[in-house]
């Protein structure tokens, strides 16, 4: 079953949900209780769930001496990845530890996806964490990835995942409500409520892609990530993490990116992750 209609993802058989590293770190770190009983209620429903969470990096700036913010350098980065993952995924662990739940993490980098065989083992390993009954934790490999062989941004990572993995819909969470057709702040300003698969974003300014003190994103990422599964048959909802339950639910929050009602891909994934013109956007 392909969720066609923002409503279908309450039936949909499996689901992609990102969460941000502004939404879980800091302190939004409650919000993780909040999201893992919105995803055990959605299993409970006997729908399969894979995790792409963002945070490594700003889970370690509260934790080590970082007074002058988010590393620059490529090695303290690397550094603080590997902290901050293993605090953020027991963070994940504990709060499923309510449910019985067990995680399983997966850190995967770009070059996996564009090989083979490990994307092949990745699927594997997903698909049997899956039937495990396990939650699967997806984030990037910081701690080995190069500027020269990065995802980017967990978003677009979440829109491979849900491609590879076969979903029926992705949700990205974000720190606002729904995409706009220009910066919320702005007079006239207004959000989107669907965006279909022939639409030219070109009317909508999302802005620049934000670096911050606690990851990277922004509207701008989102669009982009959710264009991508929407051109590869995959529904995409971009609404905020405290939607979360309203969101598996199948309410009518957010932005939807209505795929076609087809699905065949339309376009190449590979081409489009090493492509540096995000031209998801601007069509």
């Amino acid at each position: 079953m392909t969720a066609y209609a923002r409503h279908d993802i309450l039936s949909a058989r499996r689901i992609v949900v990102k969460v941000g590293s502004s939404s879980i770190s800091g302190n939004a770190e409650w919000r993780i209780d909040m999201l893992v009983d919105a995803i055990i209620e959605a299993r409970a429903r006997g729908q399969e769930i894979i995790l792409v969470s963002s945070g490594a990096i700003a889970t370690a700036l509260s934790l080590m001496d970082f007074s002058a913010g988010r590393p620059t350098d490529l090695a303290t980065q690397q550094a603080a990845a590997a902290v901050g993952q293993n605090v953020l995924l027991w963070r994940w662990q504990s709060s499923l530890a309510r449910f019985d739940v067990l995680a399983g993490q997966v850190l995967l980098t770009l070059t996996d996806m564009q090989n083979d065989t490990p994307r092949s083992n990745a699927r594997r390993a997903l698909d049997r964490l899956l039937t495990l009954g396990v939650l699967p934790i997806v984030n990037e490999n910081d701690t080995v990835a190069t500027h020269e062989i990065r995802f980017g941004d967990n978003d677009r990572l979440s829109a491979l995942v849900a491609h590879l993995m076969k979903a029926d819909a992705l949700i990205l969470l974000s720190d606002i409500s729904a995409l706009y057709t220009a910066p919320p702040d702005r007079d006239g300003a207004r959000p989107i409520d669907t965006i279909g698969p022939d639409e030219d974003m070109r009317q909508y300014e999302f802005g620049d892609k934000v670096v911050n003190s606690v990851g990277t994103g922004g509207a701008a990422t989102k669009a982009s990530a959710a264009r991508l599964a929407q051109d590869n048959g995959v529904g995409a909802l971009v609404t905020g993490a405290d939607n979360i339950a309203d969101a598996l639910a199948g309410r009518q929050v957010g932005t939807w990116f209505a795929p076609a009602p087809t699905s065949e891909p339309k376009t190449d994934t590979l081409s489009v992750i090493l492509s540096d013109d995000d031209h998801e956007v601007t069509r």
